[in-house]
C-alpha cells in the first residue's frame, strides 16, 4: 500500500493568489504550465504538497504513466509525486524556475530564477548529476 499524506496549507493559497497559473499547449513538448501575470526573479510561484512513494513503488511506477512525472525524492530511493502543476512543468535547458525539495513538510516548491513574463511557459531543468555528469533522469 502506498503511504501518504498530503497536508494544504493556506500558504499555497498565498503563493498563487497574484499570478494565475493554466495549463496550454507548448510546442513540441505537448502540455506546459503557463503564467498570465508576470513573476519576479525570486518570487515564489507555486507550493506543492506531494505523495510520497516508497523504494518499492518508486521501482512500479517505471511501469506506468507516472513514469515521466515523479521527483525523486531522497537518496533512499524514494520518490514524490507533487500534486498542483507541479508534476506538469516541462524541461529545459534554460529553465526560468527552479525548485526546491522541502522534506519536513513533503512539498516541493517552484521559484523563479529570472523574471517571467505573463503569457510564458514555466520551466525547470530535471537534471541531476551522476558520477560527474549531468543526465536526465526520465
Amino acid at each position: 500500500m502506498v503511504h501518504f499524506r498530503i497536508v494544504f496549507y493556506f500558504k499555497l493559497m498565498l503563493a498563487t493568489q497574484n499570478r494565475l497559473l493554466f495549463l496550454n499547449q507548448s510546442e513540441g513538448k505537448g502540455r506546459g504550465v503557463f503564467t498570465s501575470d508576470s513573476i519576479p526573479k525570486g518570487g515564489l510561484i507555486e507550493i506543492c504538497p506531494t505523495i510520497i512513494l516508497s523504494k518499492e513503488d518508486t521501482q512500479g511506477i517505471h511501469k506506468t504513466l507516472l513514469h515521466d512525472y515523479y521527483f525523486l525524492w531522497n537518496n533512499d530511493g524514494q520518490s514524490a509525486i507533487a500534486l498542483g502543476y507541479g508534476s506538469l512543468y516541462n524541461h529545459s535547458e534554460t529553465p526560468n524556475a527552479i525548485f526546491e525539495l522541502v522534506y519536513g513538510d513533503d512539498e516541493i516548491h517552484f521559484i523563479a530564477q529570472r523574471d517571467i513574463e505573463a503569457g510564458e511557459e514555466i520551466t525547470i531543468n530535471y537534471l541531476e548529476i551522476r558520477d560527474g555528469k549531468f543526465e536526465l533522469w526520465f
